[in-house]
C-alpha cells in the first residue's frame, strides 16, 4: 500500500474512530448516578447496545425506549435499570402504575434536551447535565440509534420525546456534532413552539470534510450507517433549515491555519472544521481550544452554554459575535 493510499483511506478512519473511542464513558470513572425522586426497588442493569435503542417517552428521568432492530420496547428508571420489556402499551401502563403509586405529578417549568452526535449517547453530556440540573432545568438526556437509521428518521424519536414533556413550559436545546443536524432536520417536519434557545457544539453545519473522504469506505459505511452518509458536504445538509429561535455556535480549534487533525485543510477540532460549524443566523460564536470529543465536558464550553441559555450571549462581559450571512 502506498503512503498516499494509506493517508487517503486509513488515516481519516483512525482520526474518526479515535474520537468515538474517547466518547461516552470518559472520564476515568463513570459519572455519578442520578438520584431518583422516589426509591423504586428492582430493575435489571442493561447490557449496553445503546446504538439500537431510541427514546420515545421521558418522564422525570424514566424513559421508554424502542429497539430499532427488534421492535420491542423497554422501561428504564433514572439509573438505566430495566423494569419491563414488552410492547409500548405495556411499558406505558407500567409507567402509569408507578406514577399513581408514588403520586408523581406532571413535570413543569423549563427543560433542556441534550442531543448527542453519531456513535455517542446521552452519557457524553454528563458534565453538562450536572451543571444544568443545578440551574433548575429538567434535563432530558435524549438517546437515539444514531448509526442505525438516517437523520430524518431519527427526528421521529425526538418528536415523540418532545410530545411526552407534558407540563413543560419552555425547552432549550444543547446539541453536539450530528445532534445539531438532527435538530435542524426536525425543523423541516415539525413545529415546537416551546423552543427557547439552543447551543451547537462542533456541529458540521456545512458538512463534514472527513465524511467526504470516507463516504465510500466499506468500514465507515458499515459502522456509521445511513446517517454517516448524510454528513457529507453535498446532500441533506444543504437543505436543512436554520433555527428561527436564538442559537449559538461553539467550535473547537487552534485559532490558526492548522487544526488538531492535519488531514483536514484548515483549523478544526480533529473531526469538524471551524468553517463548517459556522451557521449564518447564529446570535453568538465562540472558538475554544478543545478537540471534538470533549466539547461537551470542557469547563469553558459548559459555562458558555449555561450563560447563553440564561442570557443570550456565550461569554459574560463580552459582546456577542453573531454569524452573519456572506455578502453577495
Amino acid at each position: 500500500m502506498s503512503i498516499q493510499h494509506f493517508s487517503g483511506s486509513v488515516l481519516p478512519l483512525l482520526f474518526l474512530f479515535s474520537n468515538l473511542l474517547m466518547a461516552d464513558e470518559t472520564p476515568q470513572q463513570d459519572p455519578p448516578e442520578e438520584a431518583p425522586e422516589v426509591e423504586v426497588k428492582g430493575g435489571v442493569r442493561t447490557l449496553g447496545g445503546r446504538q439500537f435503542w431510541g427514546d420515545i417517552i421521558f418522564f422525570r428521568g424514566w424513559r421508554i425506549q424502542h429497539n430499532v432492530v427488534l421492535g420491542q420496547h423497554r422501561l428504564l428508571d433514572p439509573q438505566d435499570k430495566r423494569h419491563l420489556s414488552g410492547t409500548r402499551g405495556e411499558c406505558e401502563a407500567k409507567l402509569k402504575e408507578l406514577r399513581e403509586q408514588h403520586k408523581l405529578q406532571d413535570m413543569d417549568g423549563k427543560a433542556v434536551i441534550l442531543i448527542h452526535g453519531i456513535g455517542r449517547s446521552s452519557k457524553s453530556f454528563y458534565a453538562m447535565k450536572k451543571k444544568l440540573s443545578e440551574q433548575g432545568y429538567t434535563v432530558v438526556g435524549f438517546d437515539y440509534p444514531s448509526t442505525r437509521i438516517s437523520i430524518p428518521d431519527s427526528t421521529e424519536y425526538l418528536h415523540s420525546v418532545l410530545q411526552s414533556l407534558k407540563g413543560i413550559d419552555s425547552i432549550d436545546v444543547v446539541c453536539h456534532s450530528m445532534g445539531g443536524l438532527l435538530l435542524r432536520a426536525y425543523l423541516m417536519k415539525h413545529k415546537e413552539p416551546r423552543f427557547g434557545r439552543a447551543v451547537m457544539l462542533g456541529v458540521p453545519n456545512q458538512g463534514a470534510r472527513l465524511a467526504d473522504m470516507l463516504k465510500t469506505n466499506p468500514l465507515f459505511k458499515t459502522i456509521m450507517g445511513p446517517a454517516g452518509q448524510q454528513l457529507v458536504t453535498e446532500g441533506l445538509i444543504e437543505k436543512l433549515p436554520t433555527p428561527e429561535f436564538p442559537f449559538a455556535v461553539i467550535a473547537g480549534g487552534r485559532d490558526g491555519q492548522k487544526g488538531y487533525n492535519p488531514i483536514l485543510p484548515e483549523d478544526n477540532d480533529s473531526t469538524v472544521t471551524v468553517t463548517s460549524t459556522r451557521l449564518p443566523g447564529a446570535a453568538d460564536f465562540l472558538l475554544v481550544p478543545v478537540i471534538h470529543s470533549f466539547l461537551m465536558t470542557n469547563d469553558r464550553c459548559v459555562t458558555a452554554t449555561e450563560h447563553f441559555l440564561k442570557h443570550g450571549t456565550l461569554v459574560e462581559g463580552r459582546a456577542a459575535a453573531p454569524i452573519k450571512p456572506p455578502q453577495d
